[in-house]
């Protein structure tokens, strides 16, 4: 039963959706992988939680135009923002029962979300409000006009943080339209004299995201990766997949 308290519209399920704080935080953390598993088949969606209205540069309107333009670069089938406050973000209960009537509505196996630490509050506010409204969507009670769902897997980008993989993701095919995808940003990241003391030039933000791909990439013998942290152990229904995955 459709919620008549809400216009959201019905939407087909899809298979992974990246949670993050603003528009292009995904396009830094996780773009190439989203990209990659369009390309292997998946539903892949986008959940910005605020519109990065407190910025220095850009426009709320303006930002949400690039992000939907972003999204359709990274192949997407689904990009939607909460329009939660930027610069504060809080984990409180309306946050967290908003964000689990998105996952109802959406029905994402998997989930990612940005790493629990980082400099920036929004960031680990936004991997909380992501953790605690993936298992709010899955209580039966939690209203009575949407199915429950919780995401089987919920993984976290480690691109913020000077943390450990659990696993890397060979994006090297996928890169070129991951910083494709990113430079549609204009507003942050085109050369331009407001703020210039505060944003990389868009040569300098390239450089920087490469470096950092191609630490992750090194590691497992691929020019670029992308980095991911897993809280519990994985598992394989088989054994023998492990065996698709090289050893450095």
């Amino acid at each position: 039963m459709r919620n008549p308290y809400t216009d959201a519209p019905e939407v087909d399920p899809i298979d992974v959706l990246a949670i993050a704080a603003h528009p292009d935080d995904v396009e830094q953390t996780c773009g190439g992988t989203l990209i990659k598993l369009a390309e292997l088949g998946y539903r892949t969606g986008v959940l910005d939680l605020t519109d990065g209205g407190m910025g220095s540069r850009g426009t709320p309107e303006l930002r949400l135009e690039e992000a939907g333009r972003a999204g359709q670069i990274m192949l997407c089938k689904y990009r939607g923002n909460m329009h939660f406050p930027d610069a504060r973000l809080e984990n409180a209960l309306a946050g967290r029962i908003a964000i689990a009537s998105e996952i109802r509505r959406l029905r994402p196996r998997m989930v990612i979300l940005p790493y629990w630490q980082a400099r920036h509050p929004d960031h680990y506010r936004a991997a909380e409000l992501g953790y605690e409204g993936c298992f709010l969507a899955g209580l039966r009670k939690l209203d009575a006009y949407t199915e429950p769902h919780r995401p089987r897997k919920i993984i976290y980008s480690a691109q913020y943080d000077s943390v450990e993989p659990s696993f890397i993701i060979d994006i090297t095919s996928q890169f070129e339209r991951r910083m494709a995808a990113l430079l549609v940003y204009q507003s942050q990241y085109g050369d331009q004299q407001q703020a210039s003391d505060l944003f990389p030039s868009q040569s300098e933000i390239r450089d920087r995201l490469e470096t950092v791909a191609k630490f992750y990439g090194h590691k497992i013998g691929a020019k670029y990766g992308e980095a991911f942290v897993v809280k519990e152990a994985l598992t394989f229904d088989d054994p023998m997949a492990v065996a698709s995955v090289r050893s450095f």
